[in-house]
Formats: structure tokens, sequence, C-alpha cells
């Protein structure tokens, strides 16, 4: 495997999930995100995430809850561009840990779809997530993404039809982001019975893809029952959070990265102790 999906790779030679952390970039401040983003990949021990996820703020998030709509509001009132992506891909990517994007599809329209695909492989970053992209929309990314090797990275959710779903995994490299639910995701407080059969059916599809699921996991627990079942464990809640709450409480941004740090610490001990099926 090459591009974003060796994080699964080493990961599964360790016969453990991948643990992917999320972060958007400019909150608070684009310099303090992507110092945030680096730490992700350390936590306090040394050991953090596999991958790194950079989102993109949007207006109008369709799959983030109230929390994630506040950092990201935030960071646009203070003029975050998608160019500070290619910034915080940039310096992810001098860690050795691999990053790829988050964003929604008009952000990458409106720098140009082959310019960006050009910028973010010069940065480092190994591809895009795109939550709004459906593959029969995407002819313009195909092309992009394979004129400069970068991964395309799909999502499917439980309503998927069998068709949707065998098409998405066709469109996808590197690997496929499942949702447990449709809309806004938030933090989980109960099993799931959807994401195992999602996961299933992709797997049923093509037994070899990397499947990294987000089930609103917020602790080292719930890491190792979704890594039970998942190639990869998407935590992006719990890790915004540690910095509203740090904002909220009058804190500073490196009680927040600490805060931050401690979650992953739980989390990447959770992965490793996750019994896989």
């Amino acid at each position: 495997m090459t591009g974003s999906a060796s994080a699964y790779l080493r990961a599964r030679e360790e016969n453990r999930p991948a643990l992917v952390g999320y972060l958007p970039v400019g909150h608070p401040s684009v310099p303090h995100s992507i110092d945030a983003m680096k730490a992700l990949t350390t936590g306090t021990t040394g050991t953090g995430v596999d991958l790194v996820v950079i989102g993109m703020p949007y207006s109008d998030p369709m799959m983030d809850g109230t929390v994630i709509q506040h950092v990201t509001t935030w960071a646009l009132e203070r003029g975050v561009r998608t160019r500070d992506t290619l910034l915080a891909a940039e310096a992810v990517a001098g860690t050795g840990t691999p990053c790829v994007i988050m964003t929604y599809w008009n952000l990458v329209e409106h720098y140009g779809v082959d310019a960006y695909a050009r910028d973010l492989a010069s940065a480092g970053g190994l591809g895009l997530i795109t939550p709004d992209l459906t593959p029969d929309e995407a002819e313009e990314w195909m092309a992009a993404s394979d004129a400069y090797g970068l991964d395309r990275v799909f999502l499917v959710a439980p309503s998927s039809t069998h068709e949707r779903l065998t098409s998405t995994v066709a469109a996808c490299r590197g690997w496929i982001y499942a949702t447990s639910i449709m809309g806004a995701t938030g933090t989980r407080t109960q099993k799931s019975s959807t994401a195992p059969e999602l996961v299933a059916r992709v797997r049923g599809v093509d037994p070899d893809i990397a499947v990294g699921v987000e089930l609103g996991v917020s602790n080292g627990d719930q890491a190792a029952e979704v890594g039970s079942f998942a190639d990869g464990v998407i935590v992006r809640l719990a890790l915004v959070r540690a910095f509203v709450e740090a904002e909220d409480r009058g804190d500073s941004v490196t009680v927040g990265i600490d805060r931050m740090c401690a979650i992953v610490d739980d989390l990447a001990a959770g992965v490793r102790r996750a019994e896989r099926q």
C-alpha cells in the first residue's frame, strides 16, 4: 500500500486498527491548529495517531455537529482560506506521519481542481476526503488525483445501496470512510450494530480495501471496541472538543493541546488492545 493507506498497513502489521485523528485548520489560529496537528502524531508518550485528517472549515458542513461547526465558523471569521490546508499538510508531512485533507468540494473547485491537487501533492498531502462528492460527479477529481498520485476517499453509510456501495468502493483509492449514520456526527453513547454490518458489506465488495469508521469514539475502550471490526478508528469530535472546553474555561492553547494529547494517549492504547475479529 502507498499513500495514506500505508498507515493502515503499518497498523495491520501490528495486528491492530489504525488510529485516525481529525482537527480543523485555523482554530484558535492557523499556527496553533498546526501545532495541535503535529502534537496528534506523538501524544505525550510518543505514540500518537497513525493518520492525520486536516479539516478545511466550511460555512455549512453537512456532517458536523455544533462543536465542530463552532470552531470552523470561528476559523472562517478569522480569514482561514483553502491554502491554509496546504501549510498544515506540509507541517504534518514533515513529522513523518501521513495526512489527508477533509473538505467540501466547492472549495476545491474554487481553488482549481488541478491546481489544488498539484499544490497538495507538492506540500506532502496524500489525498482528499470529500464528504459531499460522489464518484459519479467526480470526473475532474479522478483525473487530477490520477495525475498527481493522490488518494480518493469517498464516504459510505448504512443507507448506501449495494450499487452505490460497489461504485464507491471501486472509485476509492487508499481507503474508504464509513459513517455510522447519515447527518451530523457526535459522541457515541451506545453500541452500534449498523457499523459492523456496513464494514462487512464493504468487505463483501472488496475484501482488501481498508475501512475507516467514524462512530463517535471518545475514549480508549470505545476505540478498542470499534477497532475490533474496523481497519481504522476515526476520531473527530473528542479531539476538537478538547480545545473548545479549554477555551470555555479561559485556559491557554497549550492547556488545550495537553488535554487533547491525553485523549490521544488513551485512544492509542485502546486501538492496541482491540481484539480483532
